[in-house]
């Protein structure tokens, strides 16, 4: 820890020459990055969507050389955010994902083929120069693709090792007639919610192990962030990077408190310099939250994700698609699940086989009595109820799209 706040105070005065506009909130917030005085982070001022809004995303564009632009959804202005990596960044960015995969694959790995179905972004962009880089080869598959021809392609490259996001996974688990002869050995997720029970059940539909998926966590802003530790039975911030949790109302005083065990993750990297992940606000709710030292390191963890808030959320801030996947799968593990919300309503809606009004009922109680929070918005008001409704198929699920796993409002 002492060496990485060292690092952190050279790395300031590095994040205030790319970015004066940070030089000038540390001098508001009367910081000095003199050469003997050390960092006292929790001095340092909190990186929300407000001041990123104003000073990083707004900002003329950059035009150094070996610089990576990658455009992301829209800021509350309705205009496409920009985010910057230098050559370094990139390249670091390559090397934690690289170290990730390879602490979990194990030396002797043998993976020699590796697939990206991802669509587009930054880990796509970047997944098949990892998998080279690892001595795979490498294909990628367009998230536009009918679903039917991701698994054309899987079944005629046969990958050891399959890189895409949950509800993409789910979709080729529902089209493929046989997903354990796809040749699928190792699966690495990212981008979406993936709570234990989720990945106990995916794994066994391609007759694999929970310990053969690795979920992984990060953001264009931040770039890898935490991937799940199955020792320890916990996610894990990438080596560089030092986390917090802290309440809601820190964070933002019109946002509602979290519960006791949940905080809001705001991370602080030292290697990422054209980005200031610097006391970065995530806005995604970690839960149970500690620092654990193994090998005379200090990791940083956490349980799990269990949702995103913000301002724009309302009331739904308090759902969480974590809790609600728990719940439902202790009733039915062979479904795939959307959750919606309208008019004031909680929807549940689910796809799969067997589903009798029996279980939908038991599924609707166990949600309403096992998640305090909901429960207590059905009893304010704040909630209209809930509806557990059976589709049928998959694509009859909500959003009609491959990408889907979120909350709909």
């Amino acid at each position: 820890m002492t060496d990485l706040l060292s690092e952190l105070q050279n790395h300031l005065r590095r994040i205030a020459a790319l970015h004066p506009w940070y030089g000038q909130l540390l001098g508001e917030a009367g910081i000095r990055l003199g050469l003997r005085e050390s960092v006292d982070l929790k001095r340092l001022p909190l990186l929300g969507s407000a001041l990123l809004e104003k000073h990083y995303y707004s900002q003329p564009p950059r035009h150094e050389a070996g610089l990576s632009v990658y455009r992301t959804s829209g800021t509350s202005t309705g205009t496409r955010k920009s985010i910057y990596y230098s050559e370094e960044d990139e390249g670091r960015y390559m090397a934690a994902k690289r170290s990730s995969y390879a602490a979990w694959l194990g030396v002797n790995h043998g993976i020699r083929r590796a697939m990206a179905d991802l669509g587009t972004g930054h880990a796509a962009s970047t997944a098949l120069a990892i998998f080279e880089s690892m001595g795979c080869l490498g294909e990628a598959i367009p998230f536009t693709a009918p679903i039917q021809e991701h698994v054309v392609r899987l079944a005629a490259f046969q990958p050891q090792l399959l890189y895409t996001m949950p509800s993409i996974l789910e979709a080729i688990a529902e089209a493929a007639p046989h997903p354990r002869e796809l040749g699928i050995r190792k699966l690495i997720l990212v981008g979406e919610l993936a709570s234990p029970e989720w990945q106990s059940r995916i794994a066994a539909r391609f007759g694999l192990q929970p310990g053969d998926v690795l979920d992984t966590y990060g953001s264009i802003e931040a770039g890898a962030i935490a991937a799940y530790d199955h020792g320890l039975g916990r996610y894990v911030l990438a080596e560089g990077m030092i986390g917090e949790s802290l309440p809601a109302e820190l964070v933002d005083d019109q946002l509602e408190p979290l519960s006791l065990d949940e905080g809001v993750l705001v991370i602080t990297s030292t290697q990422r310099s054209l980005f200031p992940v610097i006391r970065y606000v995530t806005y995604d709710v970690v839960r149970d939250f500690r620092t654990i030292e193994r090998d005379g390191r200090l990791l940083y963890t956490f349980r799990g994700i269990t949702k995103r808030i913000g301002r724009e959320f309302k009331h739904g801030e308090k759902i969480s698609l974590y809790d609600i996947e728990e719940a439902v799968y202790r009733h039915a593990t062979d479904v795939s699940l959307r959750v919606g919300m309208a008019d004031n309503k909680l929807t549940l809606y689910l796809a799969g086989e067997h589903l009798d009004e029996t279980k939908l009922l038991a599924i609707r109680s166990e949600v309403e009595n096992s998640i305090d929070d909901i429960g207590l918005m059905i009893r304010n008001g704040l909630l209209g109820g809930i509806q557990v409704l059976a589709v049928g198929s998959m694509n009859r699920l909500p959003a009609g799209g491959v990408k889907a796993k979120k909350l709909y409002q």
